[in-house]
This record gives structure tokens, sequence and C-alpha cells, in this order.
């Protein structure tokens, strides 16, 4: 259930349309629904101003599909994370009108958690990205952001090896409400970032580079160390976890 269909229920309830044990017996409706192989929680977005998102990696095509049905049919946008092509044939089949972003990876059913309308966007994410290497990363959290109601501008290849591209686009980084930056390497394009910003920097690392990158520990390590205040980190590869902090700042949705 959403936060909008509560406040339709109450509004009903207020206008005589429903009885007080109607909106009590909406409301205990089971708060998630069991599955078998999964519980799905439907109250997510009462809690917390969000959906329930599935990540999708490790579950198979037909529990994803399964999973993303139950999420739609309540009324509620669903997305999922980290889906491949077989997990977006399979729940094409039961949600006709989903949309499959190859690159983020993520599967969209329905339209925007908040607004729907980018026009009526109101809170703004930028989303950099340090290398090409790291856009499936950045696509991520761009698409993540999207999908929870923020206007979202990328800027792509702009790490530090080449700082004057980076610098080219300081003047439209600072008309966000909140930074992404994704970098893998030695993770350094926070840091910068942060520097020349004046609001919250959500710090990526990714799991590019050689040998010493560690699979994205260096850029992680380097990301927790930076002398930059504004910067925070999630994990390696979370593009989705750092969209989720972002758009609950810059969105400010009502809780």
């Amino acid at each position: 259930m959403r936060r909008d269909a509560l406040l339709k229920l109450l509004d009903e309830l207020q206008a005589g349309l429903r009885s007080a044990d109607q909106v009590a017996d909406r409301i205990a409706e089971l708060p998630f629904e069991d599955l078998g192989f999964a519980k799905v929680d439907h109250h997510r977005s009462l809690r917390g101003g969000m959906p329930e998102v599935v990540f999708a990696e490790g579950k198979t095509p037909q529990q994803t599909a399964s999973i993303l049905h139950s999420i739609h049919a309540s009324g509620v946008p669903a997305l999922a994370t980290r889906a491949s092509q077989a997990h977006f044939d399979a729940t094409h089949q039961v949600l006709p009108h989903a949309t499959y972003h190859a690159v983020a990876r993520c599967i969209l059913c329905g339209p925007a958690a908040h607004t729907g309308d980018a026009a009526q966007r109101t809170g703004h994410v930028a989303v950099v990205c340090a290398g090409t290497s790291d856009l499936p990363v950045a696509e991520e959290a761009a698409v993540t952001a999207e999908f929870f109601g923020a206007h979202v501008t990328r800027f792509v290849d702009v790490g530090v090896a080449g700082l004057h591209r980076l610098l080219a686009h300081v003047p439209a980084i600072r008309q966000a409400d909140a930074v992404i930056v994704c970098a893998g390497m030695e993770g350094a394009l926070p840091s910068v970032v942060g520097g020349l910003v004046a609001v919250p920097v959500i710090a990526v690392p990714t799991s590019i580079g050689y040998g010493a990158a560690f699979g994205g520990v260096t850029a992680l390590l380097g990301m927790l160390n930076s002398c930059s205040p504004n910067v925070t980190v999630v994990n390696i590869d979370n593009g989705f976890g750092a969209a989720y902090v972002a758009t609950l700042y810059a969105c400010k949705p009502q809780r």
C-alpha cells in the first residue's frame, strides 16, 4: 500500500464513503504476501517512503517475475535490479508493459514511484561516472533514482585522469540536490567532486581496475578515507543503494 492510497482511505472515511470497519479491514490486510519462496513486503512504502525492490541476481526468472507481479498488483510500481534478459523475458510474459534497461540491468514495472511524470519531478540528482567501464553501476543508480521520482542528470567519463572533463561540468553539477559519484581504480573522483559542491556526495566504489584494485576494495578504502566531509560511501558496485539515499534526500518525499 502506498501513502497516497492510505490517505485516500482516510479521506473516504471522513467523507462518510467508507465505514471505520471497512477502513480498518483494508489497512489490516496482510502486510506481506507469502509466495512460498519469498514474502513480499507490501507495506514498505508506508514505513519508508519507497516500495520494495527486487534484487534479481540469484533468483530464477520465474521467481523474479512472480515477485514483481505481486508488487505491481498491489498498486505499487515495481523495480528489479541486477536483472538479466532472462529475468525480463519471464517478467514480460506476466507484465507486458514492463521495460528493461540492459546497461543498468534493471526491470521497471509502472511509472516512477512518486511523480511518474518527469516534468513534475522536484528533486535533482547528478550521477557522475569516472569512466565508461563504470557505466553499468552508474546507470543502475540513474535508472533507480529516476524510478523513485528524481530528475537525473548524467555526467559520463569525467575521471581524474583528465580533470578538465569534470571541471567543464561543475556549474551543471552544482545545480543538483545530491550527487552520486561512481569510480573504480583508486577511487579519487568523489573527493574531488566533494570539494566542489555544497550538497551530499554519495560515493560508489566500482569493481573496475587492475589487480591491485582488488575488485573495488582499493576504491572503497580510498573513498572511506576521503578528506571531503560531505562524502559518504556505499558498498562496492551498489548503484541502487546510492540512488535510494540520494533520492530520499533530494526529493524529500512525505513520510
